[in-house]
């Protein structure tokens, strides 16, 4: 839902650079009448997930959706070291301050911490001038503002969205250092899975950046709103990381 591989999987359910999926512009009546249904479906959560590292326990992460001002929500990650995920010193926290509209979803801004200065991120994202500025692993960004771009954890309301919309997520842009990184979508089909709530009936999603050997997989239950209940990243032929669902709490 960066810095070496582990800390990139623990801070991507905060993924949630990896939970991804574009959300477009409506361009119709009908579109954004199912928007507008749709964001009385999104429901406030707080979900925790274990992380495996090349099959070793290395960290579990709890998320939070909860509402803010107006028509604003707020999303948020923390990571506890777990195993052999106590090597790493990091503990990141990541939050998203973000609107869902008719056109989809809008990060406003985003912030994470503990994962060290050149990991870091204090992000604005200004819709009405079209910029996204502030720093970002380091690096300080401008970038131009189109419709469907989504900070590391925005990414994964937007995915969320799409679905209650009734549209395959086909891809997204992320920020990538002072650029965008473009990921492509599609759905690979639905299984039942196990899990500690039961067994969930899923739609398996996958997502890739063109030329890049590593695909994650999302394993979505649309009983729940579409949240994930498996995340898995391959690399060729040999899986990285998988994330599965520990507990959930709904408002």
């Amino acid at each position: 839902m960066r810095a070496t591989s582990a800390l990139r999987a623990s801070m991507a359910l905060s993924l949630l650079g990896v939970f991804s999926v574009v959300v477009g512009a409506a361009s119709t009546a009908t579109a954004a009448a199912a928007a507008a249904a749709s964001i009385g479906k999104l429901e406030a959560f707080q979900a925790s997930y274990g992380w495996s590292w090349k099959g070793a326990t290395v960290a579990v992460s709890t998320l939070k959706l909860e509402h803010g001002d107006a028509d604003s929500w707020i999303y948020s990650s923390t990571s506890e070291p777990r195993g052999l995920g106590h090597l790493y010193p990091m503990r990141p926290t990541l939050r998203s301050n973000l609107r869902v509209t008719d056109a989809g979803v809008q990060p406003l801004s985003f912030r994470a911490e503990g994962g060290g200065d050149s990991h870091d991120a204090d992000v604005k994202f200004d819709w009405s001038a079209g910029r996204a500025t502030g720093v970002y692993e380091g690096t300080a960004i401008d970038l131009p503002l189109k419709p469907g771009v989504q900070d590391d954890l925005s990414v994964q309301i937007a995915m969320m969205v799409e679905l209650l919309h009734g549209r395959t997520p086909e891809q997204l842009s992320m920020i990538d250092k002072n650029s965008w990184r473009e990921y492509r979508y599609q759905r690979e089909g639905a299984e039942t899975i196990a899990t500690p709530l039961g067994q969930i009936d899923t739609i398996i999603y996958s997502s890739q950046h063109p030329g890049s050997p590593r695909v994650t997989r999302f394993w979505c239950a649309p009983s729940l709103g579409y949240l994930p209940m498996r995340v898995e990243q391959k690399r060729l032929d040999s899986v990285e990381w998988t994330m599965e669902i520990r507990s959930l709490k709904r408002d």
